[in-house]
């Protein structure tokens, strides 16, 4: 009945596995739990333990090929219809996370999105960026997604039908890490595909350091320009892009340019200390983003 597709990369997922399996056997239905490990080096002894459980298995790829590649296979090689997605680095907050699940399962076309929690207590310094902003603009109840039901979906954790993943997958040309949930949602939306958002959470443990942070997020606008340059989603869509094409249209893109350059590096400096400050983060990716698209 139900197929839980995990794709892995470098982490030890059988502390996630070994919960969600313990709640499928309470269910009392039919269910697999299918990890693939993006031939990544490490953890393979510890994930291995996941093959002694009924139903569920871990295989290593030979080749990288990516995350949005990894979970089109996962849903290729589901056996059942409903489809459960989660990243490796999350742990479900409620012990009914997937009878949560279950309740929703139904003709229904549509994707359904339970929203994703921080831990409450601070981490250490070098991570307080990542923590600050999934906190803020990530850790949204059910009321605050459904103001933007397409940009508040993230692909952390979600159930659709494979029917449904047949007509909107994830895009593999995308080879770069960044944006694959805007993509997705955008296709989503294109096709009147319904997000339904629901309060059952998962905890992302997956903090990096600031300095990781900041490079992912260059990464995650230059995968917008690409977006952008390829017509895969109208400007007009992500926020940071309609933000600097707002920019370019009243002829301020020039002079933001120049205050970008002049105050990137005090930027880096607050954004890498122990109070980042998330109005500043959105500065600096606007200029990083308006610098990418005057080359």
């Amino acid at each position: 009945m139900l197929s839980v597709l995990i794709p892995t990369y470098n982490y030890a997922i059988f502390p996630l596995v070994s919960i969600l399996f313990e709640q499928l056997e309470k269910a009392k239905i039919d269910f697999e739990i299918i990890c693939l490990d993006d031939a990544s080096s490490r953890f393979h002894n510890e994930n291995q333990e996941i093959n002694t459980l009924e139903n569920c298995s871990y295989t290593i790829l030979e080749k990288n090929i990516g995350r949005s590649s990894i979970r089109n296979l996962l849903a290729k090689k589901a056996n059942f219809e409903n489809l459960l997605f989660l990243d490796a680095d999350v742990i479900p907050v409620n012990e009914n996370f997937i009878a949560t699940y279950l309740f929703h399962i139904n003709s229904e076309e549509k994707v359904v999105y339970g929203g994703v929690k921080y831990q409450t207590e601070k981490p250490e310094k070098s991570q307080l960026l990542r923590w600050f902003y999934g906190k803020s603009r990530e850790s949204l109840n059910v009321q605050e997604r459904n103001k933007d039901e397409y940009l508040s979906f993230l692909t952390m954790h979600f159930l659709t039908k494979k029917k449904l993943f047949e007509k909107v997958s994830f895009n593999e040309s995308m080879a770069k890490w960044g944006h694959e949930d805007t993509l997705f949602s955008s296709d989503l939306k294109k096709k009147s595909i319904k997000i339904l958002h629901i309060e059952n959470p998962i905890v992302h443990l997956g903090l990096e350091n600031s300095i990781a942070y900041l490079e992912k997020s260059k990464q995650a606008l230059r995968s917008l320009k690409y977006l952008i340059d390829n017509q895969l989603i109208d400007p007009e869509y992500a926020k940071l892009s309609k933000k600097e094409k707002e920019l370019k249209n009243l002829g301020l893109k020039p002079f933001f340019l120049v205050f970008y350059h002049l105050t990137k590096g005090i930027f880096l400096k607050n954004l890498k200390g122990k109070n980042p400050s998330l109005f500043i983060f959105d500065l600096y990716r606007l200029g990083y983003f308006c610098n990418l698209n005057s080359n």
